[in-house]
């Protein structure tokens, strides 16, 4: 059983790695799922920090920056026009599609994801909650029109083709490795009041909306445990997520490559390949149940 004396594990290697998290899932079946971008790097999304937790990159754009300033919003969207093909065109990989065969054979009560890239419900997740919110879709700050994120996209590129064929490297959520001078980029409107728009999702600096909290804090709460997958957790958006679980004596287990905010709190902690040690594990839980 799990010891809840605030004694974690680190597992650095593969080897054993899945026999952990099978024993765990095994004992605290219904547990919620939290995922975060180290489940997405396998199909092409690149994540935001090191194995030490820090920043890979500079740091994302913040809301308040964005809503004031137009020379940001420029800077935004002419690295989108080639950030996003990345991250429209990314497909799941066999992380997203166990967790999603979990979910169907009732393993796991509730599945939340720290992702705007909409890969577990490519892979079929019915419940998946989009805690930061999706890429996949544009937002008018102004009269709340909605459009998807392609339409928005074209418009743009077409207003644009000096900057549609450039190139660079991906970066996280739909963003690029772009350093060149923007001011010649055309910045359009909402189509209907020519509004700010806005990808759907929650930048730095902006709060997760109120009743998405509450719904996975409601999840939680009637989950047997708490499993944290791909996240750092350095945000404070997920990371009271966990905390929760430890104030409702809840097990914790994280699996991800690295530190995180809450390995004090956790009851496994598991530092190991993510996909592999997944499906193994499921593989083996699955098994089990069908003999």
């Amino acid at each position: 059983m799990i010891n809840r004396s605030n004694q974690f594990v680190h597992q650095a290697s593969d080897s054993h790695s899945h026999q952990l998290l099978l024993q765990f899932m095994t004992e605290h079946p219904r547990a919620l799922v939290l995922t975060g971008a180290g489940i997405s790097t396998g199909s092409g999304i690149p994540d935001y920090r090191d194995k030490d937790g820090n920043w890979k990159r500079k740091q994302p754009v913040q809301h308040q920056e964005f809503m004031r300033s137009h020379e940001l919003r420029q800077r935004y969207w002419a690295r989108s026009l080639i950030g996003w093909p990345v991250m429209q065109t990314a497909q799941p990989n066999a992380a997203h599609f166990t967790l999603s065969a979990l979910e169907q054979h009732g393993y796991i009560s509730q599945l939340v994801t720290q992702n705007v890239d909409r890969l577990h419900q490519k892979a079929g997740s019915q419940s998946a909650i989009d805690l930061h919110g999706r890429a996949d879709e544009v937002i008018c700050m102004q009269c709340s029109l909605r459009e998807s994120r392609a339409v928005t996209h074209q418009r743009f590129a077409a207003a644009n083709p000096a900057f549609a064929g450039l190139t660079a490297s991906a970066a996280p959520d739909g963003d690029a490795d772009l350093e060149i001078h923007f001011d010649d980029f055309v910045v359009t409107g909402c189509p209907v009041c020519g509004g700010i728009l806005k990808p759907d999702v929650v930048f730095f600096g902006d709060n997760v909306p109120r009743d998405r909290v509450n719904d996975v804090f409601q999840a939680l709460s009637d989950s047997s445990a708490l499993m944290v997958i791909g996240s750092s957790l350095m945000v404070y958006s997920g990371f009271r997520f966990a905390r929760e679980a430890h104030a409702q004596n809840k097990p914790l287990l994280i699996l991800t490559h690295g530190k995180t905010r809450a390995d004090e709190l956790a009851d496994v902690k598991i530092d190991a390949e993510i996909v592999q040690t997944l499906t193994r594990a499921t593989a083996a839980l699955i098994s089990t149940a069908q003999e």
